[in-house]
C-alpha cells in the first residue's frame, strides 16, 4: 500500500484506511456477496410478533393478567362470519351444516336480531384448538368452503395474519418507492452511472439490516414492515455524499486516488450526519413501551450497516464503474434557488415573527392532538379484506367490547355473588363464569349438590350417588365430612361430575348405557367450561361490554369495575382492549416526555460539538422541534385521532434526520461568511444545499407518504402520513426560516462560540494592489494564506496581519491604479 501520494505529500491515517479498502475492493465483494447469501436465508428466521401488547411494561394490569390467562386457561380460537342476502331459514340450516365440520366446537346463531338482521346471518364460531392452533386454521378454511358462493365476511381472531398483510403491502410501497428515488436522483445526480452505485449499495445494506433481525430474537410487525422503506429514507444520504466527494475529486485526480480521498473525507462528514439520526432512535430505546426499543434498535442497526456499506463496499463499487461513470456526466438538472434566496433575505422581518406564532401555536394544539390507543376505530386510505369484513359485521350487528376478569379461584360462593353484581350494571351487556354456567335442570356448574340431589340429576341410583361422594371425599382428604352423614355432604356439581366421569373412565364406576353417554356429553360441556374459565389459582369472568373499546366513559367504567372486584378479592387483574388502551395512555405520557427530553438532549451535545457553539445549535433546534409540533397540530385541526405510536416514533426519527437539512444550512453558511457579506451568504447558502435537500427530503417525504397511502395498518399508516407531512413542514422551515434567523441571530452564534474570534471586516479593491497579511477571500479565485505581493485584479476578502496577531492586514494601492469596489 502506498503510504505518499503522488508527488510526495505523506497520507493521513483516514487515507491509509480508505487506500486499503479500495485496494482490496475484490475481498469485500466476496465477503458481501457471502453475507448476502447468508441473509437471504436468515431473513426466514426472523420471528414478528403481531401483538402491540405484548410490548407493554411488564408491571401493566393488562400484561400481568395476558401472561396469567396463558399460564392458567385455554383461550379457544373464533371468527364471527356474517353471510349476506340469505332467508332465515337458509342460515338455520347453515349453521348446522357449520356445526357438523370437523374442528368446529360450537356455532352460536338463533333467529334474534343478535344473529339474523334484513338478509344478513351472522355467525359466531368456536374452534376445537386456539386462534393459531392447525386444528382451527384448518376447520376456518372447512367453514370458508362450506360458505362458497355466498357474501361472506371473515373476522375474529383466527386466520388474520397483520404481518403477511402488511409484507404484501409494503412491497407495493418498496417498488414504488424505488421509482421514485431514480426520479428523484436522476434529476439530481451529477452522471447517470452513480445511480446503479447507489442502489447496489442501499440493496445490500437492506439485505444485511433483514437477514440480522434474526439476532434480536423477535421483532415486532411494526419494524418488520416500515424498516426496509425508512432505512433506504434516513441512509440514501450517505451515499449520495461520498458519490458527490468522489465527483469533485475526480476533477483533478485518477480514479484510484479520487475514491481514496473522497473516501477519507467522506467518513467523518457521513459519519457525522448519522450521528445525529442514531440519537433520535436511541432516544426510543428508552421508551417504557418495548415496541420503541424495537423499532429503535432495529433503525439504528439498519443505519449502521447502512455506514458500513458504504464506507466498505461502495468504494469498490465506484472503483469499478469509474470508467461508466466519467462516460455518463450530464449537466445539473438542479436549478439555482437565488431568487428565492433573495426573498428570504428581503423577508427577514415578517416570516421569523410568523414562525414564533406558528411555533407558540403548534406547542399548545399539538397537546391537545386527539390520540388513540388502539387501532380499532381508526380509519386508513388504503383496507384490506380483514378491514372490511370488521367494518361490515360492526356496521351490521354492532362491534364487541370482550372484558376478562380475573378473580381468585376456590371460592364459588364469593365468585356467584360478584357475578350477579356485574349481571346486573347497566354497561354489561352478558358476563359468563363458572358461577352462572347452567348445566342441567335449572342448576349452574357451582351449585353444591347433595347425593339425593345428584341421584337425582343424573338418573343415577342413590346408594352409587353415596358410594360415589364416599370416593370423592376420600379423593379429596375430606373425611370429617363424612362424620355428619354422607347424606349432608354437598359438592359442587362441576366437581362431582368430572369425578364421576374419571372414576367410569378407570372402571371402577359402572354405569348403564343411557347414563354413560349422558355423563361423557355433559363432561366434554364442563371440560371446556373447566378450560376457559377455571385455573389452577385464578377463575376467569368474561364480560360483554355495552360501551366502546376506547373512550373517556370506558376508561370510568374500569375504575368502577376495580372497585367493585375489589370488594370480594384482594387479588384481581382486568384483561382486555379497553384495558390495553388504559395502560397504554398512562405510559405515553411518560415517553413522551422522556423521549422529547432525550432527544432533544442527544442531538444537541452533537450538534454543539459540531459547530463548537452553544447557541447555533438551540436555533436549529428550535426550527426542527417547531416542525415538530406543528405536524402534531393538524390531527386536532382536522379532528383527526392519531395513533399515540406514530407521535413517539415520528418525533423522534423527524428530529434526528431532519436536522441533518438544518445543519446543511448552517454549515453552509458559517463557511460562507467567513469570506463574503452575510446576505450573500445566506444566497449562497441555500443555493449549494438546495440539492443535497431536494434529494434527501424528497425521498424521505415519499417514503412516508406512500406508506401512508398504501398501508393498512391504523399504526404504520398514521406513522407514514406524519413522517410525510413533518419532512415536508421541516424543509419549508429550513429553507424558509431557518436562514433568516441564522442571519438575525448571527451575534448570537458568534457570541456563543466556543472559540472566539474576531470577525474581520471584508475589504473590496479592485486594481493593482499590495497585500501584507495573511488573506482569506476572493481574489480571482479563493486564497487562504501568509501573503505578500502584488495582486492585480480584485479583492474581496478579509485580510489580517502575519503571525498570531488577527489584526486586520494592510491593504494599500500601488500608484497607476486601484479603486473600492
Amino acid at each position: 500500500m502506498e503510504t505518499e501520494r503522488k508527488g510526495g505529500e505523506k497520507r493521513s491515517p483516514l487515507e491509509h484506511v480508505a487506500a486499503f479498502i479500495v485496494d482490496k475492493r475484490k475481498a469485500f465483494y466476496l465477503l458481501y456477496i457471502g453475507l448476502m447469501i447468508f441473509c437471504v436465508f436468515a431473513s426466514g428466521w426472523v420471528k414478528v410478533n403481531d401483538d402491540l401488547t405484548s410490548y407493554l411494561p411488564a408491571e401493566t394490569e393488562t400484561r400481568r393478567g395476558l401472561t396469567m390467562m396463558e399460564e392458567e386457561f385455554i383461550t379457544f380460537g373464533t371468527n364471527r362470519v356474517l353471510v349476506d342476502n340469505v332467508s332465515a331459514a337458509q342460515a338455520e340450516d347453515l349453521a348446522a351444516r357449520l356445526e357438523r365440520l370437523e374442528g368446529v366446537k360450537e356455532v352460536e346463531f338463533d333467529n334474534t336480531s343478535d344473529h339474523y338482521q334484513t338478509g344478513s346471518a351472522l355467525f359466531s364460531i368456536t374452534y376445537a384448538g386456539t386462534a393459531e392452533d392447525p386444528v382451527s386454521l384448518d376447520a376456518l378454511e372447512r367453514v370458508k368452503e362450506t360458505l362458497a358462493g355466498y357474501d361472506l365476511y371473515v373476522t375474529g381472531d383466527t386466520g388474520v395474519s397483520d404481518s403477511a398483510t402488511l409484507d404484501a403491502e409494503m412491497q407495493v410501497v418498496m417498488v414504488v418507492a424505488v421509482v421514485i428515488i431514480l426520479s428523484v436522483l436522476l434529476f439530481t445526480s451529477q452522471t447517470y452511472a452513480e445511480i446503479p452505485v447507489m442502489l447496489l449499495t442501499f440493496g445490500l445494506a437492506a439485505l444485511l439490516n433483514k437477514g440480522t433481525n434474526f439476532l434480536m430474537g423477535e421483532i415486532s410487525f411494526v419494524s418488520n414492515s416500515v424498516a426496509v422503506v425508512l432505512q433506504l429514507a434516513l441512509a440514501i444520504d450517505y451515499a449520495i455524499i461520498l458519490c458527490h466527494r468522489y465527483t469533485e475529486e475526480r476533477e483533478r485526480m485518477e480514479a484510484r486516488e479520487a475514491v481514496i480521498v473522497a473516501l477519507s473525507k467522506a467518513i467523518p462528514e457521513i459519519s457525522g450526519s448519522s450521528l445525529t439520526t442514531l440519537s433520535g432512535l436511541g432516544a426510543m430505546c428508552f421508551m417504557r413501551f418495548g415496541i420503541g426499543r424495537d423499532l429503535g434498535l432495529v433503525l439504528m442497526k439498519a443505519i449502521l450497516l447502512s455506514l458500513l456499506a458504504v464506507f466498505t463496499f461502495m468504494p469498490g463499487l465506484l472503483m469499478s464503474f469509474s470508467g461508466l461513470i466519467d462516460r455518463t456526466h450530464h449537466r445539473s438538472f438542479v436549478p439555482k434557488i437565488s431568487a428565492w434566496g433573495r426573498m428570504v433575505v428581503k423577508l427577514r422581518f415578517i416570516l421569523p415573527p410568523l414562525f414564533v406564532l406558528a411555533l407558540v401555536g403548534g406547542f399548545f394544539l399539538s397537546n391537545k392532538c386527539p390520540y388513540a390507543y388502539s387501532q380499532d376505530g381508526l380509519s386508513t386510505f388504503a383496507k384490506n379484506d380483514s378491514q372490511i369484513a370488521q367494518e361490515k359485521v360492526n356496521g351490521t350487528f354492532g362491534a364487541q367490547n370482550t372484558l376478562a376478569m380475573l378473580v381468585k379461584a376456590g371460592d364459588y360462593e364469593k365468585e356467584g355473588r360478584l357475578l350477579r353484581e356485574l349481571e346486573a350494571m347497566p354497561e354489561v351487556e352478558s358476563v359468563l363464569g363458572l358461577a352462572n354456567v347452567e348445566a342441567k335442570d335449572g342448576y349452574v356448574l357451582t351449585d353444591r349438590l347433595t347425593p339425593r340431589q345428584f341421584s337425582e340429576l343424573a338418573d343415577l341410583d342413590i346408594e352409587a350417588a353415596r358410594l360415589l361422594y364416599s370416593a370423592y371425599a376420600v379423593n379429596q382428604e375430606t373425611y370429617g365430612q363424612l362424620v355428619s352423614g354422607v347424606d349432608s355432604y354437598a359438592v359442587p356439581l362441576l366437581d362431582m361430575f368430572l369425578f364421576a366421569h374419571d372414576q367410569m373412565e378407570e372402571g371402577y364406576v359402572t354405569l348403564d348405557d343411557e347414563l354413560t353417554e349422558e355423563i361423557n356429553d355433559l363432561y366434554a360441556q364442563l371440560s371446556d367450561a373447566q378450560l376457559q374459565l377455571k385455573g389452577e389459582r385464578y377463575s376467569r369472568l368474561v364480560l360483554q361490554l355495552a360501551l366502546p373499546q376506547e373512550s373517556q366513559e370506558t376508561f370510568d367504567f374500569l375504575d368502577t369495575l376495580h372497585e367493585t372486584a375489589g370488594r370480594y378479592y384482594d387479588d384481581y387483574l382486568l384483561v382486555g382492549n379497553s384495558t390495553s388502551s388504559y395502560d397504554l395512555s398512562a405510559s405515553f405520557v411518560n415517553d413522551n416526555l422522556l423521549i422529547g427530553i432525550l432527544t432533544i438532549i442527544f442531538v444537541v451535545v452533537v450538534l454543539m460539538f459540531t459547530f463548537q457553539s452553544a447557541g447555533l445549535p438551540i436555533l436549529l433546534i428550535l426550527v426542527i422541534q417547531g416542525s415538530v409540533w406543528i405536524n402534531f397540530s393538524f390531527p386536532y385541526l382536522m379532528h383527526d385521532k392519531l395513533f399515540f405510536l406514530s407521535y413517539l416514533v415520528v418525533s423522534s426519527i423527524q428530529m434526528g434526520a431532519n436536522i441533518d437539512y438544518a445543519i446543511v444550512i448552517a454549515t453552509r453558511y458559517t463557511e460562507l461568511k467567513k469570506t463574503i457579506p452575510l446576505k450573500d451568504a445566506v444566497v449562497e447558502s441555500l443555493n449549494e444545499a438546495f440539492p443535497t435537500i431536494v434529494t434527501s427530503g424528497t425521498i424521505l417525504a415519499s417514503a412516508g407518504i406512500l406508506i401512508g397511502f398504501l398501508s393498512s395498518s391504523p399504526a404504520i399508516s398514521s406513522i407514514g402520513v406524519c413522517l410525510g407531512r413533518g419532512t415536508i413542514i421541516s424543509i419549508f422551515l429550513v429553507m424558509g426560516v431557518l436562514p433568516q434567523i441564522l442571519l438575525l441571530g448571527d451575534i448570537i452564534i458568534e457570541k456563543t462560540a466556543f472559540t472566539l474570534k474576531a470577525r474581520l471586516p471584508i475589504q473590496a479593491h479592485s486594481g493593482n494592489l499590495r497585500l501584507e497579511g495573511h488573506v482569506r477571500g476572493y481574489i480571482s479565485g479563493v486564497v487562504d494564506a501568509d501573503f505578500s505581493g502584488t495582486v492585480h485584479g480584485t479583492v474581496n476578502a478579509s485580510v489580517a496581519s502575519s503571525g498570531r496577531s488577527r489584526r486586520p492586514g494592510a491593504v494599500e494601492e500601488e500608484e497607476g491604479g486601484g479603486e473600492d469596489a
